[in-house]
């Protein structure tokens, strides 16, 4: 098949087969790009050089980012001492190779080189908080220093042509991730910031090229319900529902879900300005 240009950036921008394998007994091998570029139904070439864009982007927006003073402030006053170790756990608005985590990443190496913090992307595209409540045992067993939590909201998210029940209730997310804090808080030292999911721009998701071929459709009530039960977790947390509100059209892909560089810019931004906030204030509740 003859993808367009978007397309094939839509592709790799949102699912990446290594991660979705990793947990099999030879998945942390990975796949070899050929693999995931087979996977994906594109040519190798093509796979580089449209995850080469992204990465590139991501660390652009970095440097864009670090012309402001502010953010620089920002950057400097996180509490991360050497070798800290920062483990983004979410889906796919985490595992895009130009996410929020990745520009994070960039962040610290182009501002605090000396402190060689690390963020390590624990992410896999579609997962839920059920999927959240597997995964957390492989970050528990790294004992991170700070883990930043944006999962969520695909439990809110819908398949077949009848609005019926989502994927995951909404007690049931509450519930999964009031668990995943609990064994956090048990089991490591970690310090913790949760991230709720953003509103979506529900028309254009039941109409993409990708997502309407599996019936996919969200209400952004239901993504209200699963904001909520990260507010309810009493713990620092960055209110992208409330903070970004109805997405600008020019932040998101045609998808209407997943953003462009300019929205993981974005929200790069609001979570420095949560996480320093709350460090400012004495520490993230664990």
């Amino acid at each position: 098949m003859e993808w367009s240009t978007e397309q094939v950036s839509w592709l790799v921008k949102v699912f990446q087969p290594e991660r979705s394998v990793a947990t099999l007994p030879g998945g942390w091998a990975g796949l070899e790009e050929g693999t995931r570029a087979a996977l994906l139904g594109l040519s190798t070439d093509v796979y580089l050089a449209a995850h080469a864009g992204l990465v590139a982007g991501a660390k652009e927006a970095a440097h864009e980012l670090l012309a402001d003073t502010a953010v620089c402030a920002m950057v400097d006053r996180l509490s991360l001492k050497k070798n800290a170790k920062v483990v983004a756990f979410g889906d796919s608005h985490t595992s895009d190779p130009q996410s929020w985590a990745v520009i994070l990443s960039e962040l610290f190496a182009a501002r605090r080189p000396d402190d060689a913090i690390s963020v390590v992307i624990s992410a896999v595209s579609g997962d839920t908080t059920t999927h959240g409540q597997i995964r957390i045992g492989e970050v528990i067993a790294q004992q991170p220093d700070w883990i930043l939590f944006f999962i969520g909201g695909n439990d809110a998210r819908i398949h077949g042509p009848n609005l019926g029940k989502t994927l995951i209730d909404h007690r049931e997310t509450a519930r999964n991730l009031v668990d995943i804090k609990r064994r956090v808080h048990q089991e490591t030292n970690a310090q913790c910031l949760w991230i709720t999911p953003p509103k979506v721009i529900e028309d254009r998701v039941a109409r993409h090229w990708a997502l309407a071929r599996f019936g996919i459709h969200f209400r952004n009530e239901d993504i209200a319900r699963v904001a909520d039960a990260v507010r309810q977790l009493d713990a620092a947390h960055v209110d992208l529902f409330s903070g970004l509100g109805d997405l600008p059209p020019d932040i998101v892909t045609e998808d209407g879900l997943h953003f462009r560089l300019s929205g993981q810019k974005r929200i790069t931004l609001e979570i420095l300005r949560s996480w320093s906030g709350a460090v400012q204030d004495g520490g993230a509740a664990r």
